[in-house]
């Protein structure tokens, strides 16, 4: 049967939860996000819509850091897709209401009996920003160049969600899920897997699936990583992507993003005009920002500067929980190999005041890394519980004989699940050091390779990680963390990356759900990683804005943005 919206059936609902509008210092008013904002349209109208401002409107965004580039195949991190997510669409989005996948720049899809192949019928009359057409080769081009990407480009692929998603490219073909792309005509193409993956249709609404212009990835030489941006090696493609996207990509530089409307978008074309995204490191600096007017929002709010803003009146619009926090530990380090020491690194964290002390009130501790929403939560895992006495008594039957341990911590940024990274460290190394870990602060700023640092074959021990939701599957939140071996964890475990596979097969029903569950009951009793918290995030607004498109997988285009009526006589 073919699918489209609204029609397209999931296990799961990612909710949109509240915003907080502050009237006073000791009151803050929540209303239902969906009664303050209009969802975000998920097939607006193949007519493409008239401009609504018939004025030029520029509309500047702060954030916590750069982006470390603009090729979403290569890259992962929020601030990179936040850009990627205004210039380039996928086969499929998000509803913005029900959080199922929906069409995008696919209208239909039919799926066969085993799962193996899924047919889609691509939108008509859209075109790249460089004028080439987008039709059937263009997808196949694009999911030909993921599986195919050189070793040269991907390294060893750990950090591209076409490898989390499919396991494996085509240098080792037995392991890999994907199984090829047909053009089955101009606007119509057939994608095949190895084994059915219940979560595939979910999993093409990431951005890291946005189809590029064919022309632009051979121009622009998208596999030679001969540029660079910030610490990062990109290509001349990654430097300036090109997509079918509500906004044309303009220019980069440290520290600013700049953006125009796509005068001839398919959909809808929104008010703004002029987007540009600007980094303020330090809170401080993005709240005065914003309360000089320099800037019309920012992302992420920090705990220490919530009260003001509510002080002040800001909106603020706090997202659904749907991102974990992490403590990563390298097994590749000899001690971290030792049950008893990762157990007694569990034990010697407080949670609680972690959770108190440096996350925005509503963020909950946890034990396991698959959130209470989602299919595979398992309410009998409670995890170690915060106990120093235990740790000490661990470390003593361990073979932890007193060895330094690196501890890797970004700085100079704010993520949206870690806006104080500085003070996380601060508290877990404080409470390590008391049991008697011998603990070496690395602290590395984020914008010079901190996540290359952590992910990629090095000294590090522990590091301060977290990963934030990008579809509702419990596929991925363990999947890409556990579900291949790589150098962030050092984790050699065949039985646990065994499970996931299967699990991620399985036809959803209760046999799946349980599948999950006994993940996270393994990965509670191995402790691969310690999970902290699933944290709240949010975002201040000043009052030029009516309307914002809040999203809890941070699926956050600003053609939806709607703008207040500027103030008359």
């Amino acid at each position: 049967m073919l699918q489209g919206d609204p029609n397209v059936p999931s296990p799961a609902r990612v909710l949109r939860k509240v915003i907080q509008r502050a009237v006073a210092l000791s009151a803050v008013v929540l209303l239902s996000a969906t009664a303050c904002t209009s969802p975000t349209p998920v097939a607006p109208s193949t007519t493409a819509a008239p401009t609504v401002a018939p004025t030029p409107t520029v509309f500047t965004f702060g954030t916590g850091s750069d982006p470390l580039g603009f090729d979403p195949a290569l890259v992962s991190d929020t601030e990179s897709y936040r850009v990627t997510r205004q210039v380039m669409e996928g086969l499929l989005t998000i509803d913005s209401v029900t959080g199922d996948p929906a069409p995008s720049l696919a209208t239909e899809w039919a799926t066969d009996d085993d799962g193996l192949s899924y047919t889609f019928k691509l939108r008509k009359d859209v075109a790249f920003h460089d004028g080439t057409p987008f039709d059937a080769a263009a997808v196949c081009t694009n999911f030909d160049r993921w599986y195919s990407m050189p070793v040269a480009t991907r390294g060893d692929g750990s950090a591209a969600m076409f490898k989390q998603v499919f396991r494996a490219f085509n240098d080792d073909p037995k392991n890999s899920l994907y199984e090829g792309c047909t053009v089955d005509g101009p606007l119509e193409v057939t994608l095949e897997l190895k084994t059915r993956l219940t979560g595939f249709l979910p999993a093409l609404t990431l951005p890291a699936f946005a189809i590029s212009s064919p022309t632009a990835l051979k121009t622009n030489t998208a596999n030679v990583l001969d540029q660079a941006l910030a610490s990062n090696k990109v290509s001349r493609y990654g430097l300036h992507p090109v997509g079918t996207g509500p906004f044309t990509f303009g220019s980069a530089s440290a520290g600013s993003v700049t953006m125009q409307a796509n005068k001839d978008y398919w959909g809808e074309k929104g008010q703004i005009t002029t987007l540009k995204f600007k980094t303020f490191e330090q809170s401080a600096t993005r709240l005065a920002a914003l309360e000089d007017g320099s800037i019309d929002g920012y992302d992420p709010v920090t705990p220490d500067n919530l009260d003001k803003l509510i002080k002040s009146g800001k909106q603020v619009l706090q997202r659904d929980p749907f991102s974990v926090m992490y403590l990563g530990i390298n097994q590749k380090i000899p001690a971290l190999a030792d049950l008893k020491v990762r157990e007694a690194l569990a034990a010697a964290i407080d949670k609680s005041t972690l959770v108190n002390n440096f996350f925005i009130a509503g963020t909950a501790a946890t034990a396991q890394f698959i959130p209470p929403k989602l299919s595979g939560f398992n309410n009998a895992v409670a995890g170690i519980a915060y106990d120093p006495q235990k740790a000490k008594t661990l470390l003593a039957d361990s073979s932890y004989k007193g060895e330094e341990l690196t501890f890797y911590y970004p700085t100079d940024t704010a993520r949206t699940y870690l806006p104080t990274p500085e003070k996380v460290y601060a508290q877990i190394a404080a409470e390590l050091t008391k049991v008697g870990f011998n603990i070496k602060p690395v602290p590395i700023p984020w914008n010079e390779g901190y996540l290359a640092a952590v992910t990629d074959d090095g000294k590090h021990a522990l590091s301060l990680m977290g990963w934030n939701g990008s579809y509702a599957d419990p596929d991925n939140f363990v999947g890409p963390i556990f579900g291949s071996p790589g150098a962030e964890l050092g984790m050699v475990d065949p039985q646990l990356v065994s499970k996931i596979t299967r699990a991620r097969s399985m036809p959803n029903g209760p046999d799946r759900i349980a599948a999950y569950a006994s993940i996270s009951k393994q990965i509670a009793a191995t402790v691969p990683a310690v999970p902290i918290a699933f944290p709240i995030s949010a975002i201040a607004l000043s009052d030029r804005v009516a309307s914002y498109p809040l999203s809890p997988v941070l699926n956050e285009v600003f053609n939806y943005v709607k703008l207040t009526p500027p103030a008359t006589g």
